[in-house]
């Protein structure tokens, strides 16, 4: 059964599908099956075959299989809100056990599976419940993708404090430079590489096109994700 592990990021909107995405097409350079996975999304979009989530479609796009997008996303929610909100006025529980059986399938079918969570490490999905605690109950190595922006040096370092608080293996992070204006970059970047205690997989420049982004992919340094176990949150 192949490696799993999970992306999740200082906000939402800071780029966790992208850099997902760059980062299979990485893996997948190194002659890997990937798949991607979402198993909660809301702002989904209303379609003949029922809601779809454009970071699920993302996702599904860049793997080396096509499967069941109920597989690929099992909970989607039409309103752009917390997910423990849209699951409320929807009348549905999310199941961790569900999840978990969706990535074991996908586990089964590819070398690395990337689970990339909705919003930022504590967002909730129920009542007791948030994404922390699935990351934790999937067992899976997490990715930080942090939008490089003012205020990130405190998002960052209160979500790499809190990962490891939780348990789980920080195995690395991606900066995504979400504002091309930003004021002094570079500075803010060695300042976080100083102060985050796991290895910087990649620095994403503002994306404008394609070319861009096949750099980007270039410049993904992969290496500690090629050497995932299966269980590395304990």
């Amino acid at each position: 059964m192949g490696g799993a592990f999970f992306v999740t990021g200082t906000d939402t909107e800071v780029g966790k599908t992208m850099v997902s995405v760059l980062l299979m097409h990485a893996l997948q350079r190194q002659g890997l099956q990937v798949l991607g996975m979402k198993p909660v999304a809301s702002g989904c979009l209303p379609s003949d075959e029922g809601l779809i989530s454009e970071d699920a479609e993302a996702l599904a796009s860049a793997a080396s299989l096509a499967l069941p997008k109920s597989l690929i996303n099992p909970y989607t929610f039409e309103d752009p809100i917390s997910p423990h909100l849209a699951a409320r006025d929807a009348n549905t529980d999310i199941d961790l056990w569900q999840i978990a059986g969706n990535l074991n399938q996908l586990r089964q079918q590819a070398d690395i599976v990337l689970v990339e969570g909705a919003g930022g490490w504590f967002a909730p999905i129920s009542d007791e419940r948030d994404m922390a605690d699935l990351a934790m109950g999937l067992q899976l190595p997490v990715v930080l993708v942090v939008g490089m922006k003012l205020g990130c040096i405190n998002h960052a370092l209160l979500t790499a404090k809190a990962i490891e608080a939780k348990g789980c293996r920080l195995i690395g992070w991606v900066a995504n430079r979400v504002e091309p204006r930003m004021l002094r970059f570079e500075d803010n970047l060695k300042t976080l590489t100083d102060r985050i205690g796991a290895p910087l997989l990649g620095v994403i420049p503002y994306l404008e096109n394609e070319e861009a982004a096949s750099q980007a992919v270039d410049n993904m340094a992969i290496e500690p994700l090629l050497s995932l176990t299966p269980a590395t949150c304990e």
